[in-house]
């Protein structure tokens, strides 16, 4: 498993928009710009986490996102898995994928798979984006 930009990306977002909104609207233009990231594909991400009910948008002069909820309500697996679809280490457990292996009887290695993508999960959904502005991670 390997976590992609865009999942990346989209905590760093979620961070700023916590950390700098202070309550308030941002525009996707000043998060672009601190957090270095063209706003072309940060408008990509915002999409999938407003979709996903963690973001509150207002139109206008004074627009943008906010965080929807205390940073404490997002688990860094949600924001992750929303992102990226999925944390699977192998396909066979991708559960967003209509994949059915006809080895899953039979396999010797999928107890090590489903062990290794259940500790992942945990440990992500253990920490919660305070955490990480807090650094208590």
């Amino acid at each position: 498993m390997m976590i992609s930009t865009k999942g990346r990306y989209a905590l760093r977002i979620m961070i700023d928009l916590a950390q700098n909104s202070g309550g308030q609207f941002l525009s996707l233009n000043d998060v672009a710009q601190r957090q270095n990231i063209s706003v072309k594909y940060l408008e990509s991400i915002v999409a999938s986490l407003y979709k996903a009910g963690f973001l509150e948008s207002l139109r206008g002069k004074k627009g943008g996102y906010r965080l929807k909820y205390d940073p404490s309500h997002y688990t860094i697996g949600t924001i992750l898995q929303t992102a990226e679809g999925t944390l699977a280490p192998v396909t066979c457990l991708d559960r967003t994928k209509d994949f059915v292996c006809d080895r899953w009887e039979n396999c010797l290695t999928l107890p090590l798979w489903q062990k290794l993508d259940n500790v992942v999960n945990d440990y992500l959904e253990s920490v919660t984006l305070s955490d990480l502005i807090n650094g208590t991670v």
